[in-house]
């Protein structure tokens, strides 16, 4: 057992979502989104190489001392805990960021995700984004998307993630993982290949180049339904950030192919709740031919106002998710109102209270 366990057994005791070892720093818990400072002794440059060269690989230790940087999963197996890990040099020496992934993927029910969300695991193929700053729990509402999925239809799941996160076990459906950097070489290479592995559903980790999201549109165009994640912080935005990663010349064939393809985005961030936890408020976009035609006519600057009356649809704006929160009694109305795009239609909402 490495020593740095003690710290992530730490973690699950307090119920913390992230820890980071910084030097000339206390170790410091993100628990409810805020950052807590444990008081233990101050971390040295040596200190912190010792606990973090410990618990990774020689082939780890070479990479991050090649590049100063590197991403990796870790088990601590005796508690059954999993984290994501970042490893990375910076001015007073080595540091580490680590995301604790829980051991059981919550339901779509857990976690009361909006019904239009469960309809974008019913198609057959297309693009579905989910969208949103990092730590917004993008990994999360997919983890559940595609364990809905692997519970309802017998499929085979195709998983391209760095590093993988949730560990999904065949169920209704056959589900391979396979992690960039271990199992393939990036993430074109691995949507290249998948193409012949005869996926049905494809979760992409991240759209994070050019390359990546072509392969992803032609994936969703030939059949496949595929699942991916930008940071962007709306659904339009999203839609915008697709076509704009393109070259001038090629963005008229890819508004084309990304009109035909996509099927929907969930933009998301995560609020506090009255009770101490954190929710997701979504944004949703559903793609009916109203939208599809303005993707395609480059007229994408009108999606809010789609956006805005689409509910019929299956559409939210992530104003009115974060109102319905407040009214639910789930979240404070100043709290909807820090996360709120019309912070003056809020403070209206708080007067009304």
């Amino acid at each position: 057992m490495a020593k740095i366990d003690a710290f992530f057994k730490l973690m699950l005791d307090k119920k913390a979502s992230d820890f980071h070892l910084s030097p000339k720093s206390q170790p410091v818990f993100r628990i409810n989104g805020d950052l807590e400072i444990y008081e233990w002794r101050e971390l040295t440059n040596e200190v912190n190489k010792a606990l973090l060269y410990e618990m990774m690989t020689s082939d780890q230790i070479e990479k991050f001392e090649k590049t100063h940087d590197i991403d990796f999963a870790y088990s601590v197996d005796d508690v059954g805990a999993r984290l994501r890990c970042n490893v990375y040099l910076e001015r007073l020496g080595i540091g580490g960021s680590f995301r604790m992934i829980p051991s059981k993927i919550q339901t779509a029910e857990e976690l009361e995700f909006p019904p239009q969300v469960l309809k974008f695991t019913e198609y057959n193929r297309g693009l579905v984004v989910v969208t949103g700053s990092a730590g917004c729990g993008k990994s999360t509402t997919l983890a559940s998307i595609i364990d809905s999925i692997n519970k309802s239809r017998s499929d085979h799941i195709l998983t391209i993630e760095d590093p993988i996160e949730f560990v999904h076990k065949s169920l209704g459906c056959i589900v391979n993982q396979r992690q960039v950097g271990k199992d393939t070489k990036s993430f074109a290479t691995a949507l290249r290949a998948a193409l012949r592995e005869d996926p049905d559903v494809i979760l992409i980790g991240e759209l994070r180049d050019l390359e990546t999201m072509e392969l992803a549109i032609t994936a969703a165009e030939t059949g496949h339904l595929v699942f991916g994640t930008l940071h962007t912080t709306s659904a339009p935005k999203t839609v915008d950030r697709i076509i704009n990663a393109f070259p001038t010349a090629a963005q008229e064939q890819i508004r084309a192919m990304l009109a035909e393809s996509l099927r929907g985005v969930i933009a998301q961030q995560l609020v506090k709740t009255v009770d101490g936890g954190r929710c997701a408020a979504m944004e949703i976009l559903v793609c009916t031919s109203a939208v599809s035609n303005l993707i395609r006519e480059g007229k994408t600057f009108q999606l809010p106002s789609i956006l805005q009356t689409g509910k019929r649809d299956g559409m939210q704006m992530m104003d009115n998710a974060l109102h319905d929160l407040v009214v639910q009694k789930k979240v404070l109305p100043e709290d909807a109102m820090s996360k709120a795009n019309n912070k003056e239609m809020f403070k209206e909402f708080i007067k009304n209270q």
